[in-house]
C-alpha cells in the first residue's frame, strides 16, 4: 500500500495554479491579523474564532479587551462573506473568474483602508480605528468565502486549526497516507511568516506601511488572476 498519496502542494491536474494564489492570500491574512491585533486593539479581521474568544474577554471585563471592536469585526466579516457567497452564486461557475472578482473587490475594500489610514494618520481614535476594522474585516470575511468556493483542500488562507490537525491526524505515525503534507506546511509557514512581516513592519515601520505592502500584493494577486479569468483549463470548472 503506498503511505503517501501526495507530496506535490499543487495537485495542478486538478487545481491549476489557484494554490500559488492562495498562498498568498494566506500571506496577507498573517499581515492583516497582526496588524489588527497589535494597532487596532487586540482583534482580528480574520480569524473569528479568536474574535469569538475575545468577546468573551472583553464581556468578562478583561484589560486592553473591546465588545466594540469584536462586535464590529465579527459583523463586517460575515457581510463580506455574505458577499462573497453571492458572488459565488453569480460567477462560481468559473473559478478562475471568481476569484479575479473576488481579489478586485478586496483590492477597492483594502484601498479604502489605506485611504482612512493616511487621512486619520494611522487608527488613532476610536471611531478610526472602527472604521480601519471594518474595511479589512469585510475583506477577509470575502476572501475566506472565496476560499471555501474554490475548494481547493488546506488553503482556506484564514484559518489554520483544521490544517493542522490533518497534518498530524492524517500522518504516517497516525496510520493514514499523508495526503497534502507538504500544502498543510506551506500554508502554516506562510501565514507565520506573514505574521511575522506584519508585526515588525507595525512596530518598527508603521501602520499604513503594512497596509500599502497588502495593497501592493493584492494588486498584484489581481493582475495575475485576470490571466485566469479566461482561463478554459479543467481546473476552472465548478467543483
Amino acid at each position: 500500500m503506498r503511505l503517501v498519496e501526495s507530496v506535490s502542494p499543487w495537485d495542478a491536474g486538478e487545481h491549476g495554479p489557484l494554490p500559488l494564489f492562495l498562498l498568498l492570500l494566506t500571506f496577507i491574512t498573517g499581515l492583516v491579523d497582526a496588524l489588527s491585533y497589535l494597532k487596532l486593539g487586540h482583534v482580528f479581521v480574520a480569524n473569528m474564532t479568536g474574535n469569538v474568544v475575545f468577546l468573551g474577554f472583553a464581556v468578562a471585563n478583561a484589560q486592553d479587551f473591546s465588545i466594540p471592536a469584536s462586535v464590529v469585526a465579527i459583523g463586517a466579516f460575515l457581510v463580506g462573506a455574505l458577499a462573497g457567497g453571492k458572488l459565488g452564486a453569480i460567477a462560481g461557475s468559473h473559478r478562475g473568474r471568481y476569484l479575479a472578482i473576488a481579489i478586485y473587490l478586496k483590492i477597492a475594500l483594502i484601498g479604502a483602508a489605506v485611504a482612512v489610514s493616511l487621512a486619520t494618520s494611522g487608527p488613532d481614535g476610536a471611531l478610526a480605528s472602527l472604521v480601519l476594522t471594518a474595511l479589512l474585516a469585510m475583506a477577509m470575511g470575502l476572501q475566506n468565502a472565496a476560499a471555501r468556493r474554490l475548494g481547493v483542500p488546506d488553503l482556506t488562507t484564514t484559518v489554520l486549526t483544521l490544517t493542522l490537525t490533518g497534518l498530524a491526524a492524517d500522518s504516517t505515525l497516525a496510520g493514514g497516507r499523508n495526503a497534502h503534507a507538504v500544502r498543510r506546511v506551506l500554508a502554516a509557514v506562510t501565514m507565520f511568516a506573514g505574521a511575522a512581516v506584519g508585526a515588525l513592519m507595525a512596530l518598527h515601520v508603521g501602520f499604513s506601511a503594512v497596509l500599502l505592502l497588502v495593497l501592493g500584493l493584492q494588486i498584484a494577486n489581481g493582475v495575475g488572476a485576470y490571466r485566469l479569468s479566461s482561463s478554459t483549463a479543467a481546473w476552472a470548472a465548478e467543483r
